[in-house]
């Protein structure tokens, strides 16, 4: 069996309010310059822009209301009586309380202390922008899939290598068959023995990474269920994935490239996909999982001297 290829994505229920921001920083570097305006007035200012029509959002923003719409749409939202209607609660709930974030720019001369706060809170955003993107539905389907795959192919290459490699002994250590592909060559090579029944992930920040790209549409052209782990849904990646787990990262900056922050919600989101795995293998996976402590157990344990 195989696929054709896409030419549009799969529609997800409107984020809740909660994820709007994270929605903003994820999908705002592959937005137009007017629609980024957009993007960033409302994340900036819920309750003001809530109280805004269509036009008054499109006057504020020096926009059009086919951008505030379209806008919306991207940001995941049927329309923008929807998209008000988030605004709203997000609103509501940044008055209830919540403390205001703060700034993660980490300059040449901070303080080593600076520093370990603003990373601890860049890492938190993080987590918790991955955690209010991350689509469940999605999430469930892939899991689904590796459990029963007769083979699990990664794909990932620099930092998204790191996490390709770290999901592949997870999978290992409950019996699976997978394979990390860093090398390009290999990864194709390998991919053109996938068939129906197997599952590909590819790893990428950017969603636009070539050398992980082409084995995954390898594998998506032989019949593979595919799988795309990246920060970009609307990348090219996206084109030859069945399902797409979204990441979310903090703000780059010149002393924490995104490659440091992309990693952070990539291996949440492998965590996640590792454990929802789990649950749907457990009576294969928890005597797998007690024999590799057992037989690392020695390793572990302090060394004797005579």
């Amino acid at each position: 069996m195989t696929h054709e290829v896409k030419e549009t994505f799969s529609s997800e229920a409107p984020p809740a309010p909660a994820a709007l921001a994270a929605k903003v920083r994820t999908l705002s570097p592959s937005m137009t310059r007017s629609m980024q305006r957009v993007a960033e007035a409302v994340a900036g200012d819920p309750a003001g822009c809530a109280a805004l029509t269509v036009t008054g959002l499109a006057e504020l923003t020096g926009t059009s209301e086919a951008t505030v719409v379209r806008t919306a749409r991207l940001l995941g939202y049927p329309g923008y009586r929807d998209l008000r209607l988030a605004l709203a609660g997000l609103a509501a709930q940044q008055q209830s309380g919540r403390a205001p974030s703060v700034t993660a720019d980490i300059a040449v001369d901070d303080p080593v202390a600076d520093v370990v706060a603003k990373l601890a809170h860049d890492e938190r955003q993080t987590l918790a922008d991955t955690a209010a993107a991350l689509d469940t539905v999605q999430l469930g389907a892939v899991a689904a899939a590796c459990a029963t795959a007769r083979r699990i192919d990664v794909y990932g290459v620099g930092a998204s290598g790191l996490v390709a490699q770290d999901l592949v002994q997870k999978l290992l250590r409950i019996g699976l068959i997978a394979h990390a592909h860093g090398d390009p060559h290999l990864a194709v090579t390998n991919a053109v023995q996938l068939r129906s029944g197997d599952v590909a992930l590819a790893i990428t920040h950017s969603g636009s990474t070539g050398d992980v790209i082409e084995p995954l549409r390898v594998a998506f052209e032989h019949g593979a269920t595919t799988v795309a782990i990246t920060g970009r849904p609307d990348g090219p990646v996206s084109q030859y994935a069945d399902h797409v787990l979204t990441t979310s990262t903090a703000r780059e900056s010149e002393l924490r490239p995104a490659a440091m922050s992309s990693r952070t919600s990539q291996l949440l989101v492998v965590d996640c996909l590792f454990t929802c795995v789990t649950q749907r293998t457990y009576e294969t996976a928890a005597p797998a999982l007690a024999a590799s402590y057992e037989a690392l157990a020695h390793r572990h344990s302090p060394r004797t001297t005579r």
